[in-house]
């Protein structure tokens, strides 16, 4: 067997927003697709087209072979996604919804009660955020191990050839691909998510008119929201996946105790 030392690899600052940040996106998540039931469809630009079509994704129900059906039409291609997109079981009746209840925060059809533990998750979720990156900055924890650099990009296909043959090396600090996704998800995705919520804000579209302009409209904006909130979602599915596949209790004492056990030098040269 390979020798494992046992380094101090995660900070009580990456520990305690990490936690948080689960936390937070799942309420956020769930209650964002309570609101998104409200009206179950996006756009591009700065309004919803009544007149004119400019809606890229539709949920609700129609008639497919002469049934009832739930019918997703993305692109303007229809999709049967009865029980789950349009048309789903509330307490055992077919009701037109975009999501089911299943998957909403409250259940039940209920936009104020969503919109209140959306908005108080999000100002936990901005605050966890800044934290993070103070602490980060102090303790070079975004320099060091976040920010990817040219040897991290030119090593990055090897390590997905090694992690798609679930070849994991466990070392003192991210590997190429942790590094870059990770950079992504807390650079991009989180900052663009936090603006977006802010643009589709009347008070902010007030105070900050220039917001809107730079997502293209309050409903691009409202698209992109959507989008990157789909792309956590993934990122997070692989996150476990990959957390499993690594050696879970590895990766979670890390993250709990901030102790993970690593190669032993030699044995990842």
């Amino acid at each position: 067997m390979a020798e494992k030392q046992l380094v101090y690899r995660q900070s009580i600052w990456t520990r305690i927003t990490h936690w948080v940040w689960a936390v937070a996106l799942f309420f956020l998540l769930l209650s964002g697709l309570q609101i998104f039931n409200a009206h179950p469809a996006l756009y591009i630009g700065q309004e919803s087209g009544f007149e004119y079509p400019n809606a890229w994704l539709i949920m609700q129900s129609g008639n497919l072979d002469n049934r009832r059906a739930g019918v997703t039409t993305f692109l303007n291609r229809q999709y049967n996604t009865t029980g789950l997109l349009g048309l789903s079981a509330e307490n055992g009746v077919p009701t037109d919804r975009g999501f089911p209840d299943w998957a909403t925060i409250p259940s039940s059809r209920d936009l104020a009660t969503g919109r209140v533990v959306h908005f108080a998750a999000a100002w936990i979720f901005v605050f966890c955020l800044a934290v993070w990156l103070i602490a980060s900055l102090f303790n070079r924890h975004l320099w060091r191990d976040i920010v990817p650099r040219l040897g991290d990009l030119r090593n990055l296909v090897p390590e997905i050839i090694a992690h798609v043959r679930l070849r994991f090396a466990h070392g003192r600090r991210y590997n190429p691909l942790q590094k870059i996704s990770y950079a992504v998800v807390l650079l991009v995705f989180f900052p663009l998510m936090i603006l977006t919520g802010l643009a589709m804000s009347p008070g902010m579209n007030a105070s900050w008119p220039w917001l809107i302009d730079v997502f293209g409209g309050r409903q691009t904006a409202r698209s992109i929201h959507f989008i990157v909130m789909v792309l956590l979602v993934l990122f997070f599915v692989v996150h476990i996946v990959m957390v499993v596949a690594a050696g879970p209790i590895n990766e979670l004492r890390s993250m709990i105790t901030g102790w993970y056990r690593a190669d032993a030098e030699e044995d990842r040269k």
